[in-house]
């Protein structure tokens, strides 16, 4: 199988180099690009404050996350997660830049841009003129948001993972003709608007028996074989 993990940031702003922090940071696991049920996720002391306008975004303020870990003490576990596999992110360049600015101050490496895969270059180049926001997309593939009510890292993550599979075309790649078990794999739900409800068709005695008497005019046909 192919490993990939596709991962979402909040923070405490814009620019790292201006010394913002990553306070949320989850990651979902996939296989073959749907997820496995293995996860990361972990509110951060950012060490400094928030702003209102970054609180009124992710719903996080600094009293939530008193007494949460700093990103130092989940650096390890988060890496281990991680491991060499591609990265996929919404606008990646953005959450790319946080978690290396984070790692720089423990001084550990950057991640590799080589393993960036960035959902948002992905909807334009597939969707070019149009809105390619998270929200968007969403409503797009009919993937139900009535969750999303703030910018919540690990639902972003299922969001956008259900995305993904969309973009890329994977549910039609891999094929799968048991929807109930893809959509449980993604975690969301698909609106009316959304992916198609499968319909068991079962022949009659009647439709089996005209099919046996047709199958009886065939030289060794291969249904019977």
């Amino acid at each position: 199988m192919t490993r990939a993990v596709l991962f979402d940031t909040e923070t405490t702003g814009l620019d790292p180099a201006a010394g913002h922090r990553v306070i949320e940071i989850a990651a979902l696991e996939l296989h073959n690009d749907l997820p496995t049920g293995r996860h990361f996720h972990a509110l951060i002391d950012p060490e400094r404050d928030i702003p209102e306008d970054a609180a009124r975004i992710h719903g996080l303020t600094r009293r939530d996350l008193a007494g949460k870990p700093r990103f130092a003490e989940i650096a390890d576990e988060l890496r281990e997660f991680l491991a060499g596999d591609p990265l996929i992110a919404h606008n990646a360049p953005f959450d790319f830049g946080f978690l290396d600015a984070e790692f720089a101050r423990l001084g550990a490496p950057p991640l590799d841009r080589g393993r960036m895969i960035d959902t948002a270059t992905l909807a334009r180049a597939r969707f070019p003129g149009l809105p390619n926001s998270l929200d968007a997309l969403c409503r797009r593939f009919g993937i139900d948001l009535s969750e999303r009510t703030t910018h919540n890292a690990l639902l972003d993550c299922r969001l956008l993972a259900a995305v993904y599979v969309e973009l890329t075309g994977g549910r039609q790649r891999g094929l799968s003709l048991d929807t109930a078990t893809s959509k449980a794999a993604l975690g969301v739900t698909y609106t009316s608007s959304g992916a198609r409800t499968p319909r068991l068709i079962t022949p009659s005695a009647a439709e089996l028996a005209a099919h046996a008497a047709f199958l009886a005019h065939l030289k060794a046909p291969l249904w019977t074989s």
